[in-house]
């Protein structure tokens, strides 16, 4: 059987029904979706989701967001759901928005890290929507990369890393978000954001009032405690190469600290937006786009920190941005990939 299927293209969608059996039967497929590809499984079934685990090199503390593709799988493991929830999923779904809430027993702990709780998100993208539709059962879908490493945007940038794990590869070509779905959790009437994305609070504040932000979001998660959400802890949507990030909302005071910092190095690469780029006298630069677009620094920043170790930096400087709307996911991920080695001038 032909293990790959190209997608970038076409609209014909029923060659998905191949991939649908494969997961149906326990097998791993590759596959986009609108914010990054996933590696998916059948979400019911724990051998299947176990190859998860192993073909990432996941910790299984670490939960997984079950996808669906309509209402009626939503309530076969899901229950006591508020008008809150169904307000957020009715305004949001499908889109980048998952939601967590009370599992029903019909799904495994190994999906949830042995919470009472599981993370549930319907894609927009069509290939994913698609794809589940002919599963016909929740799929199982962390990001497609080994565990730490950055998130896939394309096939090219994972299929080293995944092509030799995996029953079934799917090529949609470019993400058009570029970062994992916003993951919130409604507490006493309140959604809390445990994990940002493309969805910002700004958006949640204008269906119910009032939105948190976890702690957690721009820090370090203790290693003892328990996560309701993927990417909260552990290290994260890091390259091989250490990175520091520089953010300050003075422009100059944030350049002036990067100059420093790579006179410092004998071989510095810095990622910065494109206006800033003339400013840093160093072989390597990395540009992620316009300090103005920041969906276009969203969708560009996974596949800029793969490029980084084909230059074998002794630094990675990497500019951050200001933290509204999508800039809150796009500081979120730079964090952890720096691992929290941040300069906040």
């Amino acid at each position: 059987m032909e293990k790959y299927l190209d997608l970038k293209n076409s609209t014909d969608y029923s060659k998905l029904k191949v991939a649908g059996d494969i997961i149906r039967s326990g097998g791993l497929v590759l596959f986009p979706t609108e914010t990054v590809y996933g590696l998916g499984a059948n979400g019911l079934d724990k051998n299947a989701v176990k190859k998860i685990y192993i073909a990432k090199g996941r910790k299984q503390d670490n939960p997984l967001i079950l996808h669906i593709s309509n209402f009626s799988m939503l309530h076969k493991i899901a229950k006591n759901i508020s008008k809150i929830e169904e307000a957020l999923m009715k305004t949001f779904w499908p889109g980048p928005f998952t939601i967590i809430l009370n599992r029903t027993d019909i799904v495994p702990d190994i999906v949830t890290g042995g919470l009472d709780t599981v993370g549930i998100r319907m894609p927009s993208g069509k290939i994913a929507k698609e794809l589940i539709n002919y599963a016909n059962i929740p799929v199982a879908a962390p990001s497609a990369n080994i565990s730490g490493r950055p998130s896939g945007t394309n096939i090219s940038d994972i299929f080293d890393e995944l092509s030799d794990k995996v029953d079934y590869i799917i090529d949609g070509g470019e993400c058009e978000v570029g970062v994992e779905s916003t993951v919130v959790r409604v507490v006493d009437g309140i959604p809390n954001i445990l994990r940002p994305g493309k969805i910002s609070p700004e958006e949640i504040e204008k269906v119910v009032g009032s939105v948190k932000i976890d702690e957690h979001i721009l820090k370090n998660i203790e290693s003892n405690e328990k996560v309701l959400s993927p990417g909260m802890k552990y290290r994260h949507y890091a390259p091989k190469s250490n990175c520091v990030l520089v953010y300050s909302e003075n422009n100059e005071k944030m350049i002036k600290e990067i100059q420093e910092l790579a006179k410092k190095y004998v071989n510095p690469l810095i990622i910065s937006c494109n206006e800033n780029a003339e400013y840093y006298d160093v072989e390597h630069k990395i540009l992620y786009g316009s300090k103005d677009n920041l969906n276009e620094i969203a969708q560009n920043i996974f596949k800029d920190l793969r490029k980084v170790d084909e230059f074998e930096p002794d630094i990675v400087i990497i500019e951050g941005v200001k933290e509204d709307g999508i800039g809150l996911a796009i500081m979120n991920r730079l964090i952890r990939a720096c691992e929290y080695h941040y300069i906040k001038l």
